[in-house]
């Protein structure tokens, strides 16, 4: 019921200003110009204005919402004059005389293959600045080709904008080569025209005519067979490591729980039975273990929040980052979590210090994320990107943490504080620690790390290439069912696993589980950043320091949120392992 609460809070405060615009015939249909910036390079964005093309005498920006601005948005009126329904052959947009700087920057936009983006009616329209044709090598060819014209072409159903798309034409005229340009001033007009369609598309039918014209390549198609495929390798896994683990348990129950002492030899007295005192031995650094552990909550209840309003279509289909801001105001309301959890642990392992213990929760992940998203700010602050967040937003989201984040930590721990009974341990603990006897390669942290990761990323590896061509190709997810599968299927694999390696740890005697089960499942997202080197190199166009810096930057922080979710999940499916194996043995 909380949870549900917490979910219409989200949808009230980030999409409750979405709504349908209606039209009269002749009412003017607003174009604001937004943003420009390299084809293969999605987060390197610069304000239109910023290159010498057609800009009203006094640029006024539109007003933004979170999401807008948080995914580079910087909307600002344009000069175009359309009106519904009213188709138009040609038009004049404006006349410039541009200077030798001027078509410099033109030139160079046009190499860099400058795309511009347009939205009306929150319809986003792309299309290029300008053509770059090459070809031969003796004689090589270069030309670099400014577009004049656009056609505006729209679909209206009733009083409705279904659909809206610009192009541009290599006709005589409406277009002009930059290479030889030698008399400066250049004198150029811009053209547009306009014409209007009847559709019989509803508005929420939108996303269905994008997808069949939209400006960047298509690199989805229907993957069911491949998700099947993992679905039944994973499912296997799963089902063989618990019949192997309860076939295997039931032996350890019925050898360790002879009611006949004589026939239990003392060689047998080994295995996991025989550190009985030792496994609840709670592990060094309790402090950061509890906090990894609350955090951890924090984001997986983020995750499946965000995954369900996605399921019921809440967030808009055109723009993607309402799930950015989405993902902001809960990560501030779900902070008591994270305080709860790991106060309520640390009391229970016999922590004092929960002053220490809840600063630290809270700035285990608002402090590295602060950190990278200095570095990306001011990077793209000095190459005056749009993604260089405006003050006004960084203080919004500053006092956010500060007023609600932090303050809702600190509630979250002193409930979880007062509210924690005791371990509840089946196995009393000794004073003094067992000594550990060698282990062998094939059971060491390092191998263990290297199964515990690798298991997960491969239940994950065949949507992860879909999301990094979505969220890397400016396109917007829309597979959420299949998301929300995957998800559930990593969660089981991650216990799974996790649980078969904790027991193998304690048949070899090696009572320090707690660390490792944290840190053999939370190695996925090692294995993430891994696969994220490979699609940078290998699989996308990507280039420039800014993209560079964004796109990796962006990426550690994924991979350290799929530790601590992992992380989070291994530890208390083997706690919870770990109680179950020795509450139903016979102790001395």
């Amino acid at each position: 019921m909380a949870v549900a609460r917490l979910i219409f809070a989200v949808i009230f405060l980030v999409l409750g200003g979405a709504r349908a615009v209606k039209y009269k015939k002749g009412d003017q249909v607003v174009v604001f110009a937004n943003k420009v910036g390299p084809y293969y390079n999605p987060h390197e964005t610069y304000h239109y204005y910023q290159l010498p093309l057609c800009r009203p005498h006094e640029v006024k920006q539109k007003e933004l919402s979170l999401s807008e601005l948080l995914d580079g948005d910087r909307m600002a009126y344009s000069d175009y004059k359309i009106n519904f329904q009213e188709s138009d052959k040609l038009r004049t947009l404006c006349t410039l005389k541009l200077t030798e700087s001027d078509v410099t920057k033109l030139k160079d936009a046009i190499e860099d293959l400058y795309f511009f983006e347009f939205v009306v009616d929150e319809i986003p329209a792309r299309g290029f600045i300008g053509h770059l044709l090459e070809g031969g090598i003796v004689p090589h060819t270069h030309e670099l080709k400014l577009y004049l014209h656009h056609y505006f072409y729209f679909e209206f159903n009733n009083d409705e904008i279904i659909y809206m798309n610009i192009s541009t034409s290599d006709e005589e005229g409406k277009q002009i080569k930059l290479d030889d340009v030698s008399q400066f001033p250049l004198v150029v007009n811009f053209t547009y025209s306009v014409k209007w369609t009847m559709s019989n598309l509803q508005r929420d039918e939108r996303m269905k005519k994008m997808k069949e014209s939209g400006f960047f390549p298509v690199t989805l198609e229907i993957h069911w067979l491949s998700i099947i495929n993992s679905m039944i390798l994973v499912f296997l896994l799963i089902g063989f490591v618990v019949i192997i683990m309860t076939r295997i348990l039931k032996k350890d129950f019925a050898r360790y729980n002879l009611e006949d002492d004589d026939n239990l030899d003392a060689d047998d007295d080994n295995g996991w039975k025989i550190i009985h005192t030792d496994v609840f031995r709670f592990p060094a650094y309790k402090s950061l273990f509890c906090a990894i552990l609350g955090v951890g909550c924090q984001f997986l209840i983020i995750a499946t929040a965000i995954l369900m309003m996605a399921l019921l279509g809440l967030f808009n289909v055109h723009r993607h980052g309402s799930i950015n801001a989405a993902s902001i105001i809960l990560y501030a309301l779900t902070s008591c979590i994270s305080g709860y959890v790991a106060a309520c642990m640390f009391k229970k392992m016999g922590g004092e210090n929960w002053v220490w213990n809840i600063n630290l929760t809270s700035a285990l992940f608002a402090g590295p994320f602060f950190l990278v998203w200095s570095v990306l700010n001011t990077l793209a602050w000095i190459y005056g990107s749009t993604q260089a967040l405006p003050w006004d937003t960084i203080l919004l989201l500053g006092l956010l943490w500060l007023l609600l984040g932090y303050p809702l930590t600190i509630i979250g721990g002193i409930l979880g504080k007062n509210s924690a009974g005791s371990f509840d341990a089946p196995c009393r603990t000794k004073n003094i620690a067992r000594e550990i006897p060698d282990i062998p390669f094939y059971k060491s942290t390092l191998a263990h790390c290297i199964v515990g990761g690798f298991l997960p990323f491969s239940a994950i590896s065949v949507e992860l290439y879909y999301i990094f061509s979505t969220l890397w190709g400016r396109e917007h997810y829309t597979l959420f069912g299949i998301l929300s599968i995957v998800y559930i299927i990593l969660l089981s694999v991650t216990a799974c696993i996790s649980v078969a390696l904790t027991y193998f740890q304690l048949s070899s005697e090696d009572y320090r589980w707690w660390w490792r089960s944290i840190i053999s499942a939370g190695s996925t997202g090692a294995f993430v950043f891994l696969y994220s080197l490979f699609y940078y190199t290998r699989r996308s166009n990507m280039y420039g320091l800014l993209q560079t810096a964004e796109f990796f930057g962006f990426s550690v922080l994924v991979c350290y949120i799929f530790f601590l979710m992992l992380g989070t999940v291994a530890f208390f499916s083997s706690l919870k392992f770990v109680k179950f194996i020795y509450v139903n043995i016979k102790m001395d």
